[in-house]
């Protein structure tokens, strides 16, 4: 059985900074690529940054890039979400895509629970 499992979500003054961490297991596939969602209540969720497994890359929504890091974590099949100078428009809960599949990186398999990030003024 898949998992997803983020984690490094909490609370920041506007400015601050924080790293999330996303681990996926229980699958023998090759990992495609993983990524980082957004959704802040009463909004879609929305998209935020990827990082493609096979043939490498990175993708950032235009509203993080410069500002948000994503990159391959040191265990296997593992992704963090460096990020920097947080507005409050940045809060909502961020949850983590893995895609195992041929396919858009932005169209995930599994998702993992989300964690929350609140930025505060």
């Amino acid at each position: 059985q898949v998992h997803v499992v983020e984690s490094g979500g909490g609370s920041v003054q506007a400015g601050g900074s924080l790293r999330l961490s996303c681990a996926a297991s229980g699958y023998t596939s090759s990992t495609r690529c993983m990524g980082w969602f957004r959704q802040a209540p009463g909004k879609e969720r929305e998209r935020v940054a990827i990082f493609v497994f096979i043939g490498g890359g990175t993708f950032y929504a235009s509203s993080v890039k410069g500002r948000f890091t994503i990159s391959r974590g040191n265990d296997e099949n593992t992704v963090t979400l460096q990020m920097t100078s947080l507005q409050p428009e940045d809060s909502a809960m961020y949850y983590c895509g893995l895609k195992l599949e041929d396919g858009s990186c932005w169209d995930p398999n599994f998702w993992g629970q989300g964690t929350q990030v609140t930025v505060s003024s």
